[in-house]
């Protein structure tokens, strides 16, 4: 894995090489957080080894809700953006930068867009499996509970729905990435708002495609407007909202438009329970659940708030993502406030 320091690094370089101008850099307040000076603008930037369609909106999102820097713009640096997301950042106004200087960079007098330039996906030497399909569900019980920290491996792969012999790998490698501190008094969690930027985007991207049962839809509009009141529990499985559904029932914020439910059981028993009919075009997804506790979260029928807030940022939707913020400062308060 290359550190952010030398992706923020060579990026620099780039684009003083195309631009002739005079750059800065500051260290920030974690190793991915940087304060990039550009022309006497000042920039709060964050750097990820890339970006895809799981973290595109967590990229910048993370930034804008930081309430210690709201004064700086934001700038997304990265060693790989795919050109569609790198016009989408464009079109909505988000600053970027590649590690081969292309960017799209506005505020106040300055204007900088550099296209073109080669871009290389970064080298994918020594592959983190933390990051892997595995990895994604022992994080999962880790960020959503911190104790499960001093589980012995035995339990932990028990409730992770994971190999024993495949928790000692990731275990390593979180500690090996600096998410992990052994200390005398046992493990404690580090730079957990990294760590949760990482995670979600690589649910969305190794993980929850493999969970996808069916997509379906409400036979009447009835059932849209009273979904809440639905009799989600099917005899042969748990059943849970995610999603939308879920953030609605958490923060009463939100008004769902797609739903999401996570299962154990077979999406054919929601035919009866939820009144819905397979449709590849619907917008009810059904997911199997890939945990195996099976509480519901406040004594609601709801995935936990990591699950939530992680279906929120992945739809790419301002009113979701908006949401998920609130949840993050609320219930996930712990995560972010661990460095």
């Amino acid at each position: 894995m290359i550190r952010p320091i030398k992706i923020a690094d060579q990026a620099i370089e780039k684009l003083k090489s195309h631009s002739g101008l005079t750059i800065e850099m500051e260290k920030g307040d974690s190793e991915a957080d940087f304060f990039i000076n550009i022309d006497n603008c000042r920039f709060h930037a964050t750097v990820n080894s890339a970006i895809s369609n799981g973290n595109k909106v967590s990229a910048y999102s993370r930034l804008s809700s930081d309430a210690a820097k709201p004064r700086y713009p934001q700038l997304v640096i990265s060693g790989y953006i795919p050109s569609d997301i790198a016009k989408e950042y464009a079109d909505a106004g988000i600053n970027y930068l590649d590690i081969a200087g292309n960017c799209h960079i506005r505020h106040k007098h300055l204007a900088i867009i550099i296209e073109g330039k080669k871009k290389e996906r970064l080298p994918k030497v020594n592959q983190s499996r933390a990051f892997q399909e595995t990895g994604v569900k022992l994080i999962f019980q880790i960020l959503n509970d911190s104790s499960n920290l001093s589980l012995p491996y035995r339990k932990l792969a028990e409730i992770a729905n994971v190999s024993l012999g495949s928790v000692g790998g990731v275990m390593q490698e979180l500690m090996d990435l600096g998410f992990i501190l052994e200390t005398g008094k046992g493990r404690k969690l580090r730079n957990t708002p990294l760590l949760l930027d990482r995670w979600v985007a690589a649910y969305h991207d190794a993980l929850r495609p493999r969970l996808i049962l069916k997509r379906m839809r409400f036979i009447s509009s009835d059932q849209y407007r009273n979904w809440n009141k639905l009799h989600i529990q099917a005899a042969d499985g748990v059943v849970l909202w995610g999603g939308e559904p879920a953030a609605s029932l958490l923060t009463n914020y939100l008004t769902p438009e797609k739903f999401i439910v996570y299962t154990n059981g077979s999406w054919q028993g929601l035919v009866r329970d939820l009144k819905a009919v397979p449709d590849d075009k619907g917008d009810i997804d059904v997911l199997e659940m890939f945990w195996n506790d099976n509480d519901k979260y406040g004594g609601k029928n709801i995935v936990p708030p990591l699950l939530i807030y992680a279906d929120l940022m992945g739809s790419r939707i301002g009113r979701n993502v908006d949401t998920a913020k609130l949840i993050l400062e609320n219930e996930l308060s712990n995560i972010i406030g661990t460095v």
